[in-house]
């Protein structure tokens, strides 16, 4: 029994994959950001091109 705890604490492919799990998370916050961000830009620029066209 003492070596399967001792074996299980000297894993770290655990932690690594919970590290990987949370790189994974602030990149798609900052995908989701990102993408919000330009989503509004575009929707703004359209309503613009739709102003200018209704009033020729």
């Amino acid at each position: 029994m003492k070596r399967v705890i001792k074996r299980y604490l000297i894993d770290s492919r655990g932690i690594t994959a919970i590290e990987y799990g949370l790189i994974a998370g602030v990149l798609a916050l900052g995908i989701l950001s990102a993408v919000g961000g330009v989503a509004d830009q575009l929707k703004s620029t359209f309503q613009n091109i739709s102003t200018a066209l209704k009033g020729n």
